[in-house]
């Protein structure tokens, strides 16, 4: 499955996504927190440095920013510097903030953290702040919001509702929202707000909400599996819903369809440092997915792997569509090791550079491996970020070689290649023509290397390729050979000691 979610992700393109709901500001305060206050038993934080962040609706809009998605966000502020802020921010990451209206009278919600560190490290959060009124908006403003997404909703692939209590989405306007967008044929993709009635989102395509949420808006035990499928079916069936995705932390998730039964989307097991944004991701990466032609178990598994990224985290942090990709090509190579086909390292290696990773080849027949292989392949490594070795098939060394090589088989090789740590990928090549097919020359051209690495005592223009490499602006190393220790070499002497042990038998 890990290989599909690779293969949806290559075709990923752009897409547009409406975002209504309760934008806010984070306003980080760090500091060293290692000394506690002489009148009353509370650490002293020294503050270092201030942070804002974009909270809220902003965290999914620039979520889905990240996603490569066209965003509108459609919310309310106050007008005060923490709107400006926001607005900047949001701006900055290219979302369109036309829908953001500025009330007179209301503060922008901002949640100010501050953060405290021990000896610069580990930062911890020791106690929240929060600015905010969380009264419903007048029907005036709720009239305006509303007629600012009725003008632009043909042009939108998917609605999302953030949903956070904080007065922007009232039951009118979730009302008039969901039927507008049912009207329309556009989804409507909400993330809950903690709150005991969820009958305002009736007639969404789907909802989000996590395990304690869950239970809150049911009156129903989270506690088991079967519980959990109870409290899935309960909100599907009475909100009329396509879909529920109910998010249980380190255990994954259980989606449940229109017509189907539970299913479990199981996690990878990561390091949670921070729990922030982790349901903010979901409701992006399911937005985006859903709009890109994903079913919803495809689109529900790229979320959780992407949550899994945000608990990785401090803060809330946007997880780039690449560092997805990325991770999936790592989970994807667990289980099917370092062999690639042309078609899959062309695109794996294109994940990488868009996160400006430097990548390397090198090629050779490696069919004894020995202490100057490993030498030079450390030496090719360290080029770069990435390694690509490009190994010759049995066929490609024996119109090399000749007939009795290689002495260990393709199949033999790769085994052995992929348990070195400074190999990342493998490919096998060349026709055993004995023409171009069996030289790099193929690959390089495909693969456009930064670095295309030999070991040996070639000079620059011998190296096989170099022509090809330069001409894109990439470049050749070459790494020295250790004296004296060749594959041949170890070959002629085993079968010296066989000969000499013969006669003298």
């Amino acid at each position: 499955m890990k290989r599909q979610l690779v293969d949806f992700i290559d075709g990923w393109q752009s897409r547009r996504v409406m975002v209504v709901g309760d934008f806010m500001l984070d306003h980080y305060v760090y500091g060293n927190a290692e000394r506690l206050s002489p009148d009353a038993p509370v650490p002293v934080l020294s503050v270092e440095r201030e942070e804002y962040r974009p909270g809220g609706a902003s965290n999914v809009s620039i979520y889905l920013k990240a996603l490569h998605c066209d965003v509108w966000c459609v919310g309310v502020t106050g007008k005060d510097a923490a709107a400006q802020e926001l607005q900047s921010q949001l701006e900055h990451e290219g979302c369109s903030t036309q829908g953001l209206a500025a009330v007179d009278g209301r503060p922008t919600s901002v949640k100010q953290s501050f953060v405290g560190l021990a000896q610069h490290r580990h930062p911890q959060k020791m106690f929240r702040a929060d600015f905010e009124r969380s009264e419903p908006i007048s029907a005036s403003m709720s009239g305006k919001l509303l007629d600012f997404v009725a003008g632009r909703l043909n042009q939108v692939d998917v609605l999302c509702l953030e949903d956070y209590d904080k007065g922007v989405l009232s039951q009118p306007l979730c009302r008039a929202l969901i039927d507008l967008a049912q009207e329309r044929g556009v989804p409507v993709l909400v993330d809950p707000a903690a709150i005991e009635d969820y009958s305002k989102y009736t007639g969404a395509t789907a909802i989000t909400p996590n395990r304690t949420e869950a239970a809150l808006a049911t009156g129903l035990s989270v506690q088991n599996d079967a519980e959990v499928h109870a409290v899935a079916t309960h909100l599907r069936d009475t909100l009329g819903l396509q879909t529920v995705l109910i998010t249980l932390d380190q255990h994954g998730a259980v989606l449940l369809e229109a017509d189907g039964a539970p299913q479990a989307v199981p996690t990878t097991a990561r390091t949670v440092y921070d729990v922030s944004g982790a349901g903010d991701m979901v409701l992006a990466v399911l937005a985006a997915a859903r709009a890109n032609g994903a079913d919803w178990t495809t689109a529900a598994q790229l979320a959780n792997v992407a949550a899994g990224l945000e608990v990785e985290r401090f803060g809330v942090v946007p997880i780039a569509l690449e560092d997805i990709h990325v991770s999936l090509l790592q989970l994807n190579g667990d289980t099917m090791g370092k062999l690639r086909t042309l078609d899959q390292l062309h695109s794996e290696l294109n994940a990488y550079r868009k996160q400006g990773r430097k990548i390397a080849l090198t090629n050779g027949c490696f069919d004894i491996l020995h202490a100057g292989h490993i030498d030079m392949l450390r030496g090719a490594r360290a080029t770069a970020d990435l390694l690509v070795l490009a190994v010759n098939s049995d066929q490609s060394i024996r119109a090399i070689k000749g007939a009795n090589r290689p002495i260990v088989t393709e199949i033999e090789r790769v085994k052995v290649l992929s348990e070195l740590e400074c190999v990342d990928y493998i490919i096998l090549f060349g026709d055993g023509s004995g023409g171009e097919q069996d030289t790099p020359r193929p690959l390089l051209d495909a693969l456009q290397p930064d670095v295309l690495v030999k070991g040996g005592d070639y000079q620059h223009d011998e190296v096989v390729g170099w022509e090809i490499v330069e001409a894109y602006g990439g470049r050749v190393a070459t790494i020295p050979p250790v004296p004296g220790v060749s594959t041949t070499n170890i070959v002629e002497r085993i079968r010296t000691q066989h000969d000499d042990g013969e006669s003298t038998g």
